[in-house]
């Protein structure tokens, strides 16, 4: 289980060390990619899997599921961290968020999404705002 808020920088060679709270589910290997926002997300393999499962199953006859295909799986990294709990972030995958220092990274239960700080901070501000009231989240039935 993926919980919390973490702030860590990632280095001028693109390692970011993982949050030793991660570590262990993430040991075994992840993927990285794209997130649907604009973040990155970082799947543990079994959550991948599922997630790959889903995608996989869409028709290739739709051209919106065509297109989420290939924004999932062109745009995915499969890593093992190192010894010292850190991965090499693609250079492709840096640029879209503008990973450059430090790097937000919060757990999201089954996954984990890394955010530049400043859009960190305006979805934050977001989501807590109006937008991300009550009234608007009872349409979810939760």
């Amino acid at each position: 289980m993926f919980l919390g808020e973490f702030v860590h920088a990632v280095d001028q060679a693109g390692r970011l060390t993982i949050p030793a709270k991660f570590r262990d589910e993430l040991a075994g290997g992840l993927v990285i990619t794209r997130g649907l926002d604009r973040c990155l997300a970082i799947y543990p393999l079994d959550e991948w899997q599922k997630l790959a499962d889903q995608v996989s199953a869409l028709p290739i006859t739709n051209r919106q599921a065509r297109a989420f295909r290939r924004l999932v799986f062109a745009n995915g990294s499969d890593l093992t961290p190192d010894k010292n709990g850190r991965i090499l972030i693609p250079p492709r995958l840096r640029e879209f968020i503008d990973l450059d220092g430090d790097v937000v990274i919060t757990g999201l239960n089954t996954y984990v999404e890394l955010w530049h700080p400043d859009d960190w901070n305006q979805e934050r501000d977001r989501v807590e705002s109006d937008e991300g009231s009550l009234e608007a989240w009872s349409s979810l039935g939760i």
